[in-house]
């Protein structure tokens, strides 16, 4: 009895054989040691992946002075700073590890989706310029006609693409307002698509908790959660009012472009780098707002389940 000492619940512990010092100490040196190695591979990752980016939203800028022949060296200058801009904005927003001002950052495909169809947008209406300077003996290309397709479904009464022909009526002699229509149509038929996907990705795909969950800080840096009234509210309010004023900017934008013309000298439109970004961004901004409005409303609606899983819970605490 005095030989053998009461080990009591220690006793299984005590008994166990011991891990060799030098076996411990290698698993946790190892660990140690992978640590900074993955720190360093997501590191060079979002370095790599940042400056792709950066490239091409530069060649995104500069496809215009690219394709369409008879750019004076001014505007490729202008074309070429402004190409600088956005790529080096582009690598210090996706090169930070934290948000500044683009939303949905890691929600793709959201910002995917925007810059591939603006990149559409870009490219068809300067191979749309390009091609008007063969002369119009030459026989019609592919994409000639589908923006004669889509001007034929879409140029009727009150649309947008009327209201756009209607506004380069006024644009001095020089300017072939037929072709800056038919470049308007398949603008708005590229946007239009593109809209339809994004809505059927976050309405059948489980945007934006597919694949992670969703980081409301990281991909709404300008969204204070904590401020004003509940966020539910203003989440729904602020999709509200960018789906309205997405709907309405093709609309508002050549009553303004008409204003402009009858105010200012119109002959830069002339230019067809000019026409090109007016064209895009007539087409763009509102895609862009109506984007918005849908994923705020799918954020609003993954908060809303939420929290009636929560008080769906606390219910059933109280009855147990």
């Amino acid at each position: 009895m005095s030989g053998n000492p009461k080990l009591g619940k220690t006793g299984p512990i005590m008994r166990q054989p011991a891990i060799p010092a030098a076996q411990s100490w290698d698993k946790v040196a190892a660990m140690y040691r992978v640590r900074p190695v993955r720190r360093e591979m997501k590191v060079v990752k979002r370095v790599i992946g940042s400056a792709m980016r950066a490239l091409l939203m530069a060649l995104l800028v500069a496809i215009p002075s690219l394709i369409v022949p008879g750019t004076s060296s001014d505007a490729a200058q202008m074309a070429a700073l402004v190409a600088l801009i956005a790529a080096v904005v582009t690598f210090a927003e996706y090169n930070s590890e934290y948000p500044t001002f683009l939303e949905f950052r890691n929600a793709p495909p959201f910002n995917r989706l925007r810059f591939v169809a603006l990149l559409f947008c870009v490219f068809f209406a300067s191979l749309l310029l390009a091609s008007a300077e063969r002369g119009p003996a030459a026989a019609p290309t592919i994409l000639e006609t589908l923006a004669l397709g889509a001007q034929a479904k879409l140029d009727f009464p009150f649309s947008p693409v009327r209201l756009m022909a209607i506004a380069f009526k006024d644009v001095p002699t020089g300017f072939d307002s037929d072709l800056a229509t038919r470049i308007a149509s398949l603008l708005l038929v590229v946007t239009l698509i593109a809209l339809f996907v994004f809505w059927v990705y976050a309405r059948f795909v489980f945007w934006p908790i597919r694949k992670k969950a969703f980081n409301f800080w990281i991909n709404l840096p300008l969204f204070d959660p904590t401020s004003g009234r509940d966020v539910l509210f203003r989440l729904k309010r602020d999709a509200h009012f960018n789906l309205a004023l997405g709907f309405l900017l093709p609309f508002l934008i050549p009553a303004l472009l008409r204003l402009w013309i009858g105010t200012f000298d119109a002959t830069v439109l002339t230019a067809p780098v000019i026409l090109i970004w007016i064209l895009c961004a007539w087409a763009f901004l509102p895609l862009t707002l109506m984007m918005r409005g849908i994923a705020l409303f799918r954020v609003a609606a993954l908060i809303e389940e939420k929290r009636r899983r929560v008080y769906a819970q606390e219910d059933d605490l109280q009855i147990a």
